[in-house]
């Protein structure tokens, strides 16, 4: 499975332009990013939905903080239903440095993630929910029923051990936020853990690299546009992927705690050259399709994430030729 992240930060119109240019070049999964502070992704998805023909479409990822389960299961339904059945919903705890903005931060974990996916299978299978766990609900349902109905695929985006092994035992995918083979191979570990509980009904189970990738013929200019995103990464990564990667946990707080205050040029001025290197597939074509081969052997598929690279159209063409025939 081959899929691109789209970021709303921009105009919509160059978003929903550039899910046509992706489906074009060989996507099968087209995201768009959840944050407060971007433009409204499900707006994006919408018009992607009738924009496109073929390519799947999804949140990457929605969490069930700022939205209400119920609310959520039904924005994924119109989205199916609108796309004629091509919705996949990308759910998981969310970004820490955005949702402490928004004083929910505390609240992130993995039972509200399952809880909330586990209601919408049931939504969208035609039942009425009642909930008192990590959120309430009475007697909720939908009063229509999406083309996949209750099929319609869950892709689990997490890093945590906890998350990484009820994604395999519960979803159809876990998004790993992993851009190395080091992390994607300690997250198939996790995985094969939650596959040996995951009873055979659930079907197939697909562990996907959702990575940050930067891509142009420059790799200096593809290395720069990288920091955006690797300083967001940096600053929300867990110690042990730190140490794993030998980045000062400090200095990583630091970038973290810049980009919550919205003081994003200092955020970027931080990351180093190991961080790009840690969490980033940073280069030329073919130092992405090289990287992109490591990845391989630990994963079913690949998400090109954000940056994508400093000129965004072309870095959509220069990234699906890159990791031709790899996934």
């Amino acid at each position: 499975m081959l899929g691109i992240e789209l970021t709303p930060e921009h105009d919509p119109h160059r978003i929903v332009d550039l899910g046509v240019r992706a489906e074009a070049a060989g996507y099968d999964v087209v995201y768009s990013t959840c944050h407060y502070n971007n433009r409204d992704p499900w707006a994006v998805l919408s018009q992607l939905a009738t924009a496109t023909e073929s390519v799947r479409l999804g949140p990457g990822v929605a969490n069930p903080y700022e939205t209400h389960p119920v609310t959520l299961a039904s924005k994924v339904a119109t989205l199916d239903e609108l796309s004629e059945g091509r919705a996949v919903f990308g759910l998981g705890p969310g970004d820490p440095s955005t949702l402490s903005n928004l004083g929910v931060a505390d609240e992130r974990g993995l039972r509200s993630v399952l809880e909330a996916f586990k209601t919408a299978k049931r939504l969208w299978a035609g039942e009425r929910v009642d909930a008192d766990g990590t959120f309430e609900s009475t007697g909720a349902g939908l009063n229509y029923e999406p083309p996949q109905g209750a099929d319609i695929p869950v892709h689990v985006g997490g890093e945590g051990p906890h998350m990484c092994r009820m994604a395999a035992k519960h979803a159809d995918g876990l998004l790993y936020n992993g851009s190395h083979p080091m992390d994607l191979a300690w997250a198939r570990e996790q995985v094969e853990d939650g596959l040996a509980d995951r009873p055979s009904h659930r079907g197939d189970f697909a562990l996907v690299a959702y990575a940050a990738v930067s891509v142009d013929e420059d790799p200096a200019a593809a290395r720069e546009a990288a920091r955006p995103p690797v300083a967001f990464i940096t600053g929300g990564a867990a110690p042990p992927v730190l140490e794993r990667h030998g980045i000062d946990r400090d200095e990583a707080a630091a970038i973290g705690e810049a980009v919550a205050a919205g003081e994003f040029s200092a955020a970027f001025e931080r990351v180093t050259p190991a961080m790009i290197d840690a969490f980033c597939m940073a280069g030329t074509p073919d130092a992405v399709r090289d990287r992109a081969v490591d990845l391989a052997e630990h994963v079913d598929g690949l998400v090109v994430g954000a940056p994508l690279g400093p000129d965004l159209e072309a870095s959509v063409d220069l990234a699906a030729e890159a990791v031709d025939g790899v996934f």
